[in-house]
């Protein structure tokens, strides 16, 4: 069995987090790490049904809020939520890092419920937009937070496959969003009543999250780093190369992730002629499906290929972007084929590749940044994809108002998620949790 040692100066506080780390592969986790990724996906669901039902009702909205007036100020909207969503994620996953992710976690489930009901209460452009960005300040606590528990209690043998359940709940949140667009249309619903229902949801079940969530042991070891002031996390991160590149790999196909979900129910119901329901439900029903499918076979799969190379996760990652790459381009041919079953065939090959890319970036994290710059770290990834997926929300009305053609816009965020294939290849692991070690101090 190969072993990986450390420098003899490491302190003992360092060796005792590393010792942790070094679990052998075929250790199962014991039955609460299950039950906490249990508990997660809910959330997970609630979190992504929030933001994807402005997108899937959006003509009920413009209907009902005329003073929303254009495409950019709608694109303003959405790019709005994501700024302050980005600006806040750092801070999130510091405090994670810092304090306690059962906090972290518990408390942004109140704050985003709260503002999720406050939004059915929108009336004119100004308090819509007002409400989008608190909820991106309330929701950006929740995610670095949540996938850093899931990484404590799940160490290398199951790591991936845990993140891929809970972000399965992340996919199962998006469709159901593309069915609120039958709300929306219904006359005894409406887009408010939806907003309303979602926001009583959350609030009624933070009470048992809270009660049944606990910190995972490892995170709460005496002696453990996890003091780090936030010039020393950053520095400590932003140092580290292997970071660097993975924050834009995980930027830039997420700028084409953004596109899908926040403008494909818009673009299917103009350039097909269908319903705001059915185009909702079409935009977003298949290929979260495959991204489902994907993530239990990506993770699956990127656990396995860790038994026989530390780059197991990344060439799992880099098979899903490749997919996406080819997604993009057939997404932005298919408007020209009039066909809705071409955008919908591609969207699926979309959905596979983002469920393989989606399952193994904390994984990946977990093998550059050391546990207690987790959460941390993911936040910064956060800041760094969501600013530009603003730009991109933002970017893609201007471009539609000017009528440039959907097979050029799409073309271009393709081009943009080709690179990012290069980038996570050049990723080099330097932590190891799958795999026994001594440890030397």
């Amino acid at each position: 069995m190969q072993t990986r040692r450390f420098p003899r100066a490491l302190p003992p506080a360092n060796c005792a987090m590393l010792a942790l780390q070094m679990k052998p592969a075929n250790d199962a986790p014991p039955r609460y790490a299950w039950i906490v990724v249990a508990l997660l996906v809910p959330l997970a669901l609630l979190n992504y049904l929030d933001r994807q039902m402005l997108a899937a009702m959006k003509f009920s909205l413009m209907t009902d809020i005329p003073d929303i007036g254009s495409e950019a100020n709608w694109g303003k909207i959405l790019a709005l939520f994501k700024w302050t969503y980005a600006f806040l994620s750092p801070i999130g996953g510091y405090l994670a890092d810092r304090f306690s992710r059962r906090h972290v976690i518990a408390g942004s489930l109140v704050a985003w419920s709260a503002v999720t009901w406050a939004t059915g209460q929108a009336t004119n452009y100004e308090q819509l937009l007002w409400t989008r960005a608190v909820m991106g300040v309330s929701e950006a606590l929740y995610i670095p937070a949540a996938l850093a528990l899931i990484a404590d209690y799940h160490l290398g043998s199951t790591r991936s496959r845990a993140v891929g359940m809970h972000q399965m709940g992340i996919y199962a949140g998006i469709i159901i969003g593309g069915f609120s667009g039958y709300a929306a249309d219904h006359p005894e619903l409406g887009w408010r009543w939806m907003f309303e229902l979602c926001g009583v949801i959350g609030l009624l079940y933070a009470i048992p999250l809270y009660l049944l969530v606990r910190n995972a042991p490892a995170a709460e070891q005496p002696g453990e780093p996890d003091k780090t002031s936030p010039a020393g996390a950053l520095r400590e991160l932003l140092g580290n190369p292997s970071f660097i590149l993975l924050v834009l790999y995980f930027t830039l196909p997420a700028m084409a992730g953004w596109i899908v979900r926040d403008w494909m129910p818009a673009i299917l119901k103009a350039e097909f002629g269908i319903g705001q329901g059915k185009a909702g439900v079409s935009a977003t029903l298949y290929w979260m499906v495959a991204a489902i499918a994907a993530a239990v076979v990506g993770g699956w799969l990127a656990d396995r290929w860790m038994r026989r190379t530390q780059r197991g996760r990344i060439y799992t990652s880099a098979i899903g972007m490749v997919l996406i790459v080819i997604a993009m381009m057939g997404v932005g041919y298919s408007t020209q084929t009039g066909v809705l079953g071409v955008a919908i065939a591609f969207l699926i090959v979309f959905g596979l590749g983002w469920g393989f890319f989606d399952t193994n970036n904390m994984p990946i994290l977990c093998q550059i940044a050391r546990p207690h710059l987790r959460a941390t770290g993911y936040g910064i990834m956060n800041m760094v994809s969501i600013s530009c997926g603003g730009l991109a929300d933002w970017g893609f009305g201007i471009l539609r108002d000017k009528a440039v053609p959907l097979l050029a816009i799409f073309g271009i965020f393709a081009s943009v998620a080709l690179v990012s294939v290069v980038l996570v290849l050049l990723i080099r692991p330097s932590l190891t949790d799958t795999a026994p070690a001594p440890v030397t101090h």
